[in-house]
């Protein structure tokens, strides 16, 4: 080979970029991902085995697997690909470190490639990701498994839960195009307080004192708002005033409230097995509680048929009732309830469904994100009863839209009365609940609030 032959090779090969060294990690721990998963297959899933003598396990044939690696690599890159693997076998792979960060409040999989997460109300892309589809298939599988539900191409979407609580919905195949999806809402291992929600700005310490009131006098309250908007941290507030010599029971989805009184049952709906038998729905665990001699029945979400026996109990004695309805407006949460109640099958006229409405909820509490991510309580208002054929509300607390917005973009209003009384006032005192005057004091509530 000629001089000016070998200069034009050499000048070839500079031009060639060289592969970055985290690109060839990545590809060794995919490759070595997919080895180990095939070596140890159902082992990894076996219950039998305690998590010390999985991690064992796991790491003796890690090193095993690297060992006859080719790529040279150093004692550092050997630890850090077995500590990277590791954490993805037996933990959540990337969402380990956020599930940790406190500051993190939902995590949102759009694809292996691509995660958010959100941050004091503000969504933000991650750099983090998965090996691959079937890498976030896995972690998927492994979520679903704990609570003892299942997913595959007959059933391709499932609600579940974290150990801590924290809410999981993953959707696949062929119902999410372009792979799986899977939303994480976290929840606090300590729950919120009712002063966590007045240092947040949700509310004012005299609505706290007045919802502490609405829940110790047993009134029928509903939670309203969009998703996200902070639903069920509120609810979980609200089942904090119920006095701790009450029987209280709850009925959810998945399980997400977190009470702290002694005498409390969780009820978990169940989806139908492989053959499609076997569902137990959120109205017939409804219907079952009436059976179980409740004080309290708080229900996690209301969204089908079980509005109607809801409202029948609200209406038959178990007073102090709790729960949530996915609405804009509190005259919204009526018109879903109406149409819910359609929805059990039973046909009843709409003004027989009205008057039910009206004489079982007391109050709604209407929940919003703001667009400066934080959540606020916008409106608490009264159902006073009927007048022909509409259900009256009184708005008695109203947020402030018109002092508009501080220096950080965030809204400077708060929750103001609007100076009227409940009607319920009276019913309140009957019980010896008592509240003083200034918590229903007239504030000024200038224009541009929602309504």
């Amino acid at each position: 080979m000629s001089l000016h032959q070998r200069l034009n090779e050499a000048r070839a090969a500079a031009e060639v970029p060289e592969v970055p060294r985290r690109q060839i990690l990545d590809e060794i721990n995919k490759r070595i991902h997919h080895q180990l998963i095939e070596a140890l297959g159902p082992e990894l899933y076996d219950r039998a085995t305690s998590s010390d003598e999985l991690k064992i396990k796991v790491e003796n044939r890690l090193k095993d697997l690297i060992s006859v690696e080719p790529t040279q690599l150093s004692p550092a890159e050997k630890k850090r690909l077995i500590d990277e693997i590791t954490n993805d076998v037996l933990g959540y792979g990337p969402l380990d470190q956020f599930l940790r960060d406190p500051e993190v409040t939902e995590i949102m999989i759009n694809g292996a490639e691509t995660i958010y997460i959100e941050r004091f109300g503000k969504i933000e892309l991650s750099k983090e990701k998965f090996l691959d589809d079937m890498h976030l298939r896995r972690i998927i599988d492994k979520i679903v498994a704990q609570v003892g539900r299942r997913i595959d191409e007959s059933v391709p979407m499932v609600d579940a839960r974290l150990q801590d609580g924290s809410r999981v919905n993953a959707i696949i195949p062929p119902l999410a195009i372009g792979g799986p999806k899977l939303t994480i809402r976290k929840f606090s291992a300590d729950p919120f307080k009712v002063e966590d929600l007045i240092n947040f700005g949700t509310i004012t310490p005299k609505v706290a004192m007045f919802i502490e009131a609405c829940v110790r006098g047993r009134l029928n309250v509903i939670v309203s708002g969009g998703t996200g908007s902070g639903k069920t941290t509120t609810l979980n507030v609200l089942s904090s005033f119920i006095p701790t010599d009450e029987r209280i029971l709850t009925i959810e989805d998945a399980v997400e409230l977190q009470l702290r009184q002694d005498h409390v049952i969780q009820l978990e709906s169940r989806p139908a097995n492989i053959e499609g038998k076997g569902e137990v729905a959120i109205r017939d665990l409804v219907r079952n509680a009436l059976r179980m001699r409740p004080d309290r029945i708080v229900v996690g979400e209301v969204r089908g048929g079980e509005a109607l026996d809801m409202l029948q109990a609200m209406n038959t004695g178990h007073d102090g009732s709790l729960s949530t309805v996915h609405a804009n407006a509190p005259r919204d949460v009526l018109s879903r309830l109406e149409t819910m109640v359609l929805m059990s099958g039973m046909e009843l006229p709409i003004k027989a469904i009205r008057e039910q409405c009206s004489s079982a909820i007391d109050l709604i509490i209407q929940q919003a994100r703001l667009r400066d991510g934080t959540r606020r309580i916008t409106h608490i208002t009264e159902v006073q009863g009927m007048e022909g054929d509409i259900i009256t509300l009184q708005d008695l607390f109203l947020f402030d839209f018109s002092m508009g917005l501080d220096e950080s973009g965030k809204f400077k209003g708060k929750l103001k009365s609007t100076g009227i009384r409940p009607k319920f006032t009276q019913r309140l005192q009957d019980q010896g609940i008592s509240l003083p005057a200034e918590v229903f004091q007239f504030e000024y509530i200038g224009r541009g609030m929602a309504s």
